[in-house]
């Protein structure tokens, strides 16, 4: 393990103990597994594909039984949404829209981006955490999981207070049309049919 310092308990999942620390003067996340399925292995594997793609936090150290990777900070995303403009959520959704479909690409399904509460952060950009549950697949569901969080009710309908409608209707259409084809095309018509295709 490497030499890290100032350990506090954070919390804790389904799968695994958080701690904090630091090193080399930088706070980082240590996880340890919680119980018999130890996913350490499974996360690190995904991290080292996912950070050459600049997805996840920076993986920097892990072994058997511990990972450790930067600490992201940031806001749950409904959280941040609530509290940001119109052009900014646009911009962010852009990204993590982005962001799954490049996991698509690479064929790599996260899971829980149906509801990403506790695994997408916002500072000034978005990160995806937590990799502990990802699978290879043929067909990934990252950008449908993630349009159906964005057409939950709760999500809607804060989306519509900051000035972002669009068609739940048209979205489900595209997101059909893509899951049948993945195509660059299909995908761009789901970003057209939020609105998000030119963001600067």
């Amino acid at each position: 393990m490497i030499k890290v310092n100032n350990i506090k308990y954070f919390g804790e999942g389904k799968r695994s103990i958080v701690y904090t620390a630091y090193y080399k003067n930088k706070k980082v996340i240590i996880k340890n597994p919680k119980n018999k399925i130890n996913t350490i292995a499974n996360e690190v594997k995904f991290l080292k594909i996912l950070n050459k793609n600049k997805i996840g936090p920076k993986l920097i150290y892990y072994d058997d039984y511990n990972l450790v990777c930067e600490f992201v900070y940031g806001l749950r995303i409904t959280d941040w949404i609530r509290i940001n403009n119109n052009k900014s959520i646009k911009k962010n959704l852009k990204k993590i829209f982005d962001e799954c479909r490049l996991l698509d690409k690479l064929k790599i399904d996260k899971k829980e981006l149906t509801n990403p509460y506790k695994h997408i952060l916002i500072d000034k950009n978005p990160v995806m955490i937590d990799f502990e549950r990802a699978r290879f697949n043929e067909n990934p569901k990252n950008v449908s999981q993630f349009s159906q969080f964005i057409m939950s009710k709760r999500v809607y309908e804060i989306l519509i207070k900051k000035g972002i409608k669009f068609d739940n209707i048209k979205l489900i259409k595209a997101v059909k049309k893509y899951k049948k084809s993945y195509s660059e095309k299909d995908y761009n018509s789901i970003l057209k049919s939020i609105n998000i295709t030119e963001v600067s």
